[in-house]
């Protein structure tokens, strides 16, 4: 069993490639290019390493708080 460490790049089978985002001997948590974010049990992952570039992220646009009026 190898543990990867967070921001580490790595390719599952069925997910294709991602990023580590967390990990310690229970849970490894992916974030997966094309998939989002799962969860897998450490000992069970079919992990390898990746050499490919992180994808870069979308910018998410912030909301503005709309003005509560004055009575």
């Amino acid at each position: 069993m190898r543990l990867f460490g967070p921001g580490d790049r790595v390719v599952q089978p069925q997910y294709g490639h991602g990023t580590v985002s967390k990990s310690d001997e229970y849970h490894t948590w992916i974030e997966f290019d094309e998939h989002g974010p799962r969860m897998f049990a450490t000992a069970r992952c079919q992990l390898e390493p990746s050499s490919t570039i992180a994808p870069p992220k979308p910018v998410r646009a912030r909301r503005k708080a709309k003005a509560v009026a004055k009575t």
